[in-house]
């Protein structure tokens, strides 16, 4: 008896350790796996590639997220192969990551740390403006030391870049991970061999080695851009009677209005920029503020799509507000060009007076595009440069062409960012199988810009240009049409080419033989173009924007091509 007590006593106490043991397991279990799925914190994914892999939880790949991407991280972590992976919460399940691909601050998001220049680049002085602080070439090495932002897609917008002494920003679009791809040009379609057909025997630059890589051409929602521009010029002085050109337009099948904001020696308005960059152009201006203000919002109320026309690099009062930018003689005062002075287009003050007077146009006055004209540097000046007697001021030892096709990246950046077009003016010879000597050749500005506008006016071509028996003024469908399918062409070799608006001629003749442009040649202008594939729309160029010759030839706007 004695025994059996004791062996129940035994077994109390057996069961009283296994229940306590138990016990103890669970309580130890439950600790343990509510101490690991504790959680620590809110992380991003960091990484130098655009997205970065996450695990089950037997650590087979599952998906991949874009770096940037928040994570609630756990404190379980485990060791395998070398590397740490840690319990993440993302879309309300449980992943692995590596560990080395977590921050907790945003500026660890981005973790490269050199990158190489594949188009040469702007530098700005900060991450919100458009002031310029150098230049960078191709193929150089920039160390990363941060970036301003990133998109969903994990794309950096800008990188903070550190180049010798040169600490400031650039667009991450133009940089590539190594020296071997910086150092490539763009080839899609044997471009390259088409562009070293044209040589460099003018001395505006070479072809072959400009930039011919695939750009955006946005369409922005609140600001469309017509498929077919039709539109009439208004210089700065005719713009307060923008009354009567609405009425016109309305009765005239045009939907567009080219405007001046700054022409050589005639600024339409006393803007602000020009009163902090030009203070001679701000004094000179020919309408108030205010009231060029309410003349553009009277057209935008009338329906009307309204493009802001500049010149760049012909601004007599610029040059003589700033000396040091201009093209200058031998004895280093300003050089005058047909009676007018030209800043350099290789000098960045100058593109940034002229873009932050465009950006300025869109969100305060309100245009839908900004038209950059004298994007060029001055024709019949070869002789005169290459005997000394002129200094176009290379701070940076670019091409003509280089140096113009780099200001239009700039432009298109920075008014892109304002949801706003660009157009360039180009000469009609830049369409032609070389690079002209004042730097423009189609190709190179049509792959940037959202819009090229030609201007092939037949009154200044050679007699019997194209081999044409007649004058080639006096038949104006035979000449566009040649001359159209020598731009049709250039389009075809690049991969983003601009949409083509053609400055058209809309005054008389004033070569000999004299021919009146009626509405019959203004006609035969508008249909030679549109039979060659150019149907961007046209714009009619009278440059005292003439309101009755614009009536006399209206039965040109009626038709439809």
């Amino acid at each position: 008896m004695k025994e059996k007590r004791k062996l129940k006593k035994n077994v109390k106490i057996f069961v009283f350790i296994i229940v306590c043991l138990i016990i103890s397991f669970i309580l130890g279990y439950k600790f343990l796996f509510k101490e690991k799925d504790t959680v620590i914190n809110t992380s991003y994914a960091a990484s130098e590639t655009l997205e970065i892999p996450l695990y089950d939880l037997e650590y087979k790949e599952a998906l991949n997220i874009k770096r940037g991407t928040k994570l609630t991280v756990y404190k379980f972590k485990e060791k395998r192969e070398d590397k740490i992976y840690v319990k993440v919460k993302y879309n309300d399940k449980f992943y692995m990551i590596n560990e080395d691909d977590l921050t907790t601050n945003k500026d660890g998001i981005v973790k490269e740390k050199e990158l190489y220049v594949r188009t040469p680049l702007t530098v700005y002085k900060d991450d919100v403006s458009s002031k310029i602080l150098s230049h960078i070439a191709k193929g150089e090495k920039l160390d990363i030391i941060g970036y301003d932002k990133i998109d969903e897609s994990g794309v950096v917008n800008k990188y903070k870049i550190k180049y010798n002494d040169t600490i400031g920003y650039v667009y991450g679009k133009y940089l590539v991970k190594t020296q071997d791809e910086a150092s490539l040009y763009y080839n899609e379609n044997g471009i390259l061999e088409y562009m070293n057909k044209m040589g460099d025997t003018l001395g505006g630059g070479t072809a072959s080695k400009l930039d011919y890589y695939p750009y955006e051409k946005p369409k922005f929602e609140d600001n469309v851009m017509p498929d077919e521009v039709r539109a009439l010029y208004l210089n700065s002085a005719v713009v307060s009677n923008i009354d009567e050109y609405i009425s016109f337009a309305k009765e005239n099948n045009i939907n567009a209005l080219v405007i001046d904001i700054k022409d050589n020696t005639s600024p339409a308005y006393n803007s602000n920029i020009m009163k902090e960059y030009s203070p001679t152009n701000y004094a000179k201006a020919l309408n108030s503020f205010e009231d060029y203000k309410a003349y553009i919002k009277k057209a935008k109320d009338a329906g009307l799509y309204l493009i802001g026309r500049i010149t760049t690099f012909k601004d007599s009062y610029f040059v003589e507000d700033h000396k040091e930018v201009a093209i200058s003689s031998r004895d280093g005062a300003p050089f005058s060009h047909n009676g007018s002075y030209w800043p350099s287009a290789y000098n960045r003050y100058v593109w940034e007076f002229s873009v932050e007077l465009a950006k300025e146009a869109v969100s305060e006055i309100g245009f839908n595009e900004i038209q950059f004209d004298y994007v060029r540097f001055p024709d019949r000046t070869t002789a005169l440069e290459n005997s000394g007697t002129i200094n176009l001021n290379n701070t940076y030892n670019e091409s003509k062409a280089e140096a113009l096709q780099g200001f239009v990246m700039y432009a298109t950046d920075e008014l892109h960012a304002l949801n706003a077009y660009v157009s360039i003016d180009v000469f009609g010879e830049s369409a032609s199988d070389y690079v002209t000597a004042y730097g423009q050749f189609w190709p190179a500005i049509s792959n940037i810009a959202d819009a090229i506008s030609g201007m092939p006016y037949p009154d200044h071509f050679n007699a019997h240009e194209y081999g044409i028996s007649e004058v080639v003024w006096t038949v104006p469908y035979k000449l566009l049409s040649a001359w159209g399918k020598t731009v049709a062409d250039k389009q075809k070799q690049i991969p983003t080419p601009a949409s083509v608006r053609t400055w058209i001629q809309a005054y008389d003749s004033v070569k000999e033989p004299s021919v009146a442009y009626d509405a019959s040649k203004v006609s035969d202008e508008i249909k030679a173009l549109y039979d060659n594939g150019l149907t961007g729309g046209y714009m009619t160029w009278n440059s005292g924007s003439n309101i009755y010759k614009y009536k006399q030839i209206s039965g040109a706007f009626k038709k439809e091509y």
